[in-house]
């Protein structure tokens, strides 16, 4: 990655029988034990979701909330035109909290870290809570349930590459579809572009943020076609900036 005050927070060795880092997938460095600690000593506000910047929130969920309208999900006279959603990486909701079940008659969430999901647990429209990481979360094969949307934001850095195709795979086959068959739901990407073609590998969380030329590749292998995609605007100029993308099966 670019020479940023960030790149002291990647790892590098200086152990000489390791192999050049250029020759080491990025990707491989991630450990989900490290993320897992990482997060269980992050309070579980919105400042400690967002590393200290919480008070990014309002923009954030606004500009989902204006991705979504244009896919034609909101509410259409008062009534929501989501029946069911799934929030993967959920944390404490924020997102399922300030956003989702305004539209949605019931939200399902994936998150490994079970302090952040007791509160999600028993609110009113959460429906199942999986306190699994993404990689190990599988739809459950004795229900037919099916998503209008598949929210993930700020959690996919958490996954290798083949663990991150894997896991949409499973979330195409979850996605709602009409009386022809015809796919109606769609699964959302809302994460960190890293500004060149590489991807950069952050020791603090155990996670990478991978450039879009990465994102793209991975939505391919998975069988999945971007309808949408813009950035989120209105972010502190020091962060990464941030891009959404709405996928369908090919």
């Amino acid at each position: 990655m670019a020479p940023t005050r960030r790149t002291s927070k990647m790892n590098s060795s200086t152990d000489e029988s390791e192999p050049p880092a250029s020759t080491i997938a990025t990707d491989s460095k991630i450990n989900p034990a490290d993320a897992r600690h990482y997060w269980q000593g992050i309070d579980a506000n919105d400042n400690g979701m967002l590393g200290g910047y919480g008070h990014i929130s309002r923009v954030d969920l606004r500009g989902s909330r204006s991705f979504l309208a244009k896919l034609g999900f909101g509410r259409k006279q008062g009534v929501k035109t989501i029946g069911r959603a799934l929030e993967g990486g959920a944390g404490i909701g924020r997102i399922t909290h300030g956003l989702l079940l305004d539209l949605a008659e019931t939200v399902d969430v994936v998150e490994p870290i079970s302090k952040f999901t007791d509160a999600l647990a028993t609110a009113e429209g959460v429906g199942k809570v999986f306190n699994l990481g993404l990689e190990e979360w599988h739809p459950d094969e004795a229900t037919d349930i099916r998503y209008d949307v598949i929210w993930n934001q700020w959690c996919l850095g958490h996954l290798k590459d083949a663990e991150l195709e894997e896991y949409l795979i499973r979330c195409k086959s979850v996605l709602s579809v009409d009386e022809d068959g015809k796919v109606t739901g769609v699964i959302v990407v809302k994460e960190n572009m890293n500004t060149s073609d590489t991807d950069a590998f952050d020791e603090t969380d155990s996670s990478v943020t991978r450039s879009e030329k990465t994102f793209r590749v991975i939505f391919e292998k998975a069988g999945l076609r971007i309808i949408k995609t813009e950035l989120q605007h209105g972010l502190p100029g020091e962060l990464y900036p941030v891009r959404m993308f709405a996928l369908k099966p090919k």
